[in-house]
């Protein structure tokens, strides 16, 4: 497995012996920065105890990795106008929606509106079901909201990538809505195999966006160390 990690501007390489990955990743806790208090910060268990602060990183983390994807984006020169004179300046010319899995998704879904405020939204429910009980478990979609995704840059925002599985049935429920020109995940926190699941699924051209990497995973498929459940931090225990 080869995974291509752009950190601020600088390109590393880290080899493993498995399967070339043609997908981009662009991974940015290797170089300090304020990212990696946030990281930090939502990781704790104490900070945790504070629902409010937890979304506020959850979105100041989308913010960040929203500012690094811009820079991948098409722009085109564009002239305004001043009130003492024009100026040439650039815009992006691309089309973007943002696609959220609920309800985890949403405070990093917030912070990507916060930089691209003209985007397109999509929201899609996916949670696990464990039919016998055990550690065996299938991913169910059940509510879909969006509006055409052809020609536009689609950006599907997903703050745990545990097994891949849920973002692997969102890719296949976005099929009925047309053929986006480029796709990008977002995500805070992933697991080796569940990058490595994405990679054998998605385009070969998308990019993935990502805070940190852990190593593992459980035998239910939660990352370790992980930081728990991002949807029951962001907004209570669920059933």
């Amino acid at each position: 497995m080869v995974f291509h990690f752009y950190i601020l501007g600088t390109s590393h390489t880290f080899k493993k012996e498995t399967i070339s990955i043609q997908m981009i990743i662009h991974q940015f806790d290797q170089t300090n920065s304020v990212l990696n208090t946030f990281i930090s910060e939502i990781r704790d268990v104490e900070i945790q105890k504070d629902s409010m602060r937890f979304r506020r990183n959850i979105e100041r983390i989308g913010e960040v990795l929203a500012y690094e994807l811009s820079r991948s984006l098409d722009y085109e020169a564009r002239e305004i106008q001043t009130p003492l004179g024009t100026k040439k300046t650039f815009g992006c010319k691309d089309d973007l929606v943002l696609c959220s899995v609920l309800r985890a998704g949403l405070p990093l879904h917030q912070g990507m509106l916060n930089y691209f405020d003209r985007a397109e939204n999509a929201f899609i429910s996916a949670y696990r079901h464990h039919p016998n009980d055990d550690d065996d478990f299938e991913v169910i979609v059940k509510y879909f909201a969006a509006p055409s995704l052809d020609g536009k840059v689609l950006v599907l925002t997903d703050p745990m990538l545990a097994t891949g599985k849920t973002l692997e049935n969102v890719l296949n429920a976005l099929k009925s809505h047309g053929t986006p020109k480029q796709i990008h995940i977002l995500s805070v926190i992933g697991s080796k195999s569940g990058i490595a699941k994405v990679e054998k699924v998605f385009p070969s051209d998308t990019q993935l966006w990502i805070a940190t990497v852990d190593e593992h995973l459980t035998s239910k498929g939660y990352i370790i160390p992980g930081l728990g459940d991002a949807g029951d931090l962001s907004y209570g225990p669920k059933l």
